[in-house]
């Protein structure tokens, strides 16, 4: 019951609906107990037209006329009982479907909420599967419950008034009937429901690697894993078989019991009616009445089961939706974020607190206002780092007490070996990770994590496009961009080489993921896009790593562009570029080792001059080596 509570309060906005499906529910109720009256009536009226003819006093006078009459009011009945019962069928549908609406936009907002963290640990079929199959059992279960749960509480209460009224026995046995079918259902129920749930992950877990292995086919074929993977997804819907033969023989053995029991209840009262009738307590249209109401009454007893059956998955299938709905975005993004500041300080002025607690950005000084060299008077930083520290779930820190500054226009590099902490960086300034401990300054940020990723403009080494057109992957950061604008950054993104030899041009649909194009052809997309946002600040994530050098050299060229009067932080795999960074900032074992201009460290003997010796050095070892280091820059 807590469930259905539950789910009525989450979908408050559709009681008008619950309310006229119940109404309609009550109307066909009463329909339907009007007929046994109606039968009976008519069978005493026949049983003594019957008598008389026997008799020979002939047929009644008016007997014809109410037989008539009478079948004419079952008929009443029965069109009355057809309109109502779809008119609740047609409310029924609609409610379900705007639940089904409500729940799923309410997942997804949820989905887009939750931070990086969330998404690390769950499968992307999984998160997918679950949102399909407990709506499907929630919506489902509501619509039948709407429907259902009115009748039989009519039903059960008119048919105990009624029966008590023509012989207390009766209404005391249809009471013994009800309480011993519902403990005997509690009694099954328990065992039911944990299995339900173990089906319930088997088939999330056979969901979600069926959805990886489709994205991942082409990996899936090259290492000829079709038959292992097959055989994966096999043997949890094999477990989800023998998990339904041992629920289904419990459920049946109890439904058995509990039916037996019932059995016996109905014989007792229908002995009670047969001998009540021939010993002349009860008339022949009495007893055809209240055989009539007996089978009524015994259908909501048997009801409990098939409602207690579907409440079972719409709870299992609930609890796996409200577990992702409970979750607190701040809890999962990791406790221990210090607050955000609204602006940074700029020439000794107050720095306000931001009420949002969750973020570990601040936002800082107005980027237009701040001076193109470090630590010029009355200017504020781009980018400050402060004393951050963080680390992934409860393993220990990646980053320990990193702290530096990044000035307007600059472009920045991150040097270190694999796993230093350098992406990680990367993470923290979009807001995917909270901080442990220190804070993070972001100029022009806005008050909460959209306006400071609004500020941000990446290119990633996957260009992580969409199914949709060329244009509509390149306006994906201002869909509100005109066509004209979406051509000029794609001309200065080298797009239009391509897009102009598509089918039908910028119009073009690539498939998922960019299925359709190269890397490099992707890859130009991601910079058209990132040109477009047109953000102060840009992030450029190994965006060349991937391309042969063809590709490399037309993207290339294409950053350059895009990186132009803009401050920059570009993680690349090659170390080309470094040479044009203002400055490079080395990494060692998540701290900071060095920070200083490309010529100076060079000749540090740091790791920067570490990887200038292994480049040029034509040694297997070095060349091993180097393939440890990863360059942003």
């Amino acid at each position: 019951m807590s469930t259905i509570l539950r789910i009525l309060r989450f979908t408050r906005s559709l009681t008008p609906y619950y309310l006229s499906i119940m109404a309609a529910a009550a109307v066909v109720t009463a329909a339907g107990i009007a007929v046994p009256f109606i039968t009976g009536a008519a069978t005493d009226t026949v049983v003594d037209a019957v008598g008389s003819v026997t008799n020979g006093s002939g047929i009644p006078d008016g007997a014809i006329r109410s037989v008539v009459l009478l079948a004419l009011a079952l008929l009443a009945a029965s069109l009355v009982e057809t309109v109502a019962s779809n008119l609740g069928g047609y409310w029924g549908d609609v409610m379900s479907e705007r639940m089904r609406t409500i729940l799923s936009t309410r997942y997804f907002e949820q989905l887009l909420a939750l931070p990086q963290r969330y998404y690390d640990s769950e499968l992307t079929g999984t998160i997918v599967a679950r949102l399909n199959r407990s709506i499907a059992e929630i919506t489902g279960f509501m619509k039948s419950f709407s429907n259902m749960f009115v009748t039989m509480l009519m039903t059960t209460v008119a048919v105990l008034a009624i029966s008590a009224w023509h012989y207390w026995p009766l209404a005391v046995l249809l009471l013994l009937a009800y309480p011993a079918y519902l403990w005997l259902t509690a009694l099954t129920s328990r065992k039911w429901q944990r299995i339900e749930r173990e089906k319930n992950e088997h088939v999330d877990e056979a969901s979600g690697r069926f959805a990886e292995v489709v994205g991942q086919i082409r990996v899936v074929k090259s290492f000829a894993r079709e038959r292992s993977e097959l055989d994966r997804f096999s043997d949890h819907f094999g477990e989800t078989v023998r998990l339904t033969s041992e629920q289904s023989r419990h459920w049946h053995s109890m439904d058995a019991l509990r039916r037996g029991v019932l059995n016996l209840i109905f014989f007792a009262l229908y002995v009670i009616i047969f001998v009540r009738t021939v010993t002349g307590h009860f008339t022949p249209g009495e007893m055809v009445m209240l055989i009539q109401l007996m089978a009524m009454a015994r259908q909501p007893v048997q009801n409990l089961s098939w409602v207690v059956d579907t409440a079972q998955r719409a709870a299992a299938g609930s609890r796996s939706y409200f577990e992702v709905m409970d979750l607190d975005p701040a809890a999962v993004g990791g406790a221990g974020s210090l607050p955000r500041k609204a602006e940074a300080e700029r020439g000794g002025g107050r720095r306000g607190d931001e009420t949002d607690p969750g973020s570990p950005h601040r936002g800082g000084a107005d980027a237009s206002g701040a001076s193109g060299s470090p630590g010029a008077p009355g200017s504020a930083p781009v980018v400050a780092f402060r004393d951050v520290s963080f680390g992934y779930d409860e393993h220990g820190d990646v980053l320990s007490g990193v702290s530096f500054e990044v000035w307007q226009g600059e472009r920045i590099a991150f040097v270190g070996e694999s796993g230093g902490g350098k992406t990680t960086l990367i993470n923290l300034l979009l807001g995917l990770y909270a901080v442990r401990s220190g804070t993070i300054e972001v100029a022009g940020a806005g008050p909460d994590l959209a306006s400071l990723r609004r500020s941000i403009g990446v290119v990633f080494q996957d260009p992580s496009l969409f199914s949709g057109t060329v244009a509509e992957n390149i306006a994906y950061g201002r869909p509100e961009a005109t066509r004209d604008e979406i051509e000029a950054v794609a001309r200065r993104a080298a797009v239009d080489v391509f897009a102009s030899k598509l089918p039908s041009g910028y119009d073009t649909v690539i498939g998922e993921r960019g299925m359709k194009l190269s890397g490099g052809q992707k890859q130009r997309i991601a910079v058209a896009r990132a040109m477009l946002k047109d953000a102060p600040i840009l992030v450029l994530d190994e965006a060349t790593s991937a391309l042969d050098t063809k590709s490399e050299r037309l993207v290339q060229a294409g950053l350059d562009d895009l990186m132009r009067h803009r401050t920059s932080l570009i993680i690349a795999h090659r170390l080309s570029t470094i040479a044009e960074v203002d400055r490079i900032i080395t990494l060692r074992d998540g701290r900071i080792d060095e920070v200083g201009p490309p010529d100076e460290l060079s000749r540090s003997g740091g790791i920067y001059a570490e990887l200038l010796a292994l480049q040029s050095s034509s040694s297997k070892a070095d060349r091993k080596r180097l393939k440890r280091f990863e360059v942003i820059g």
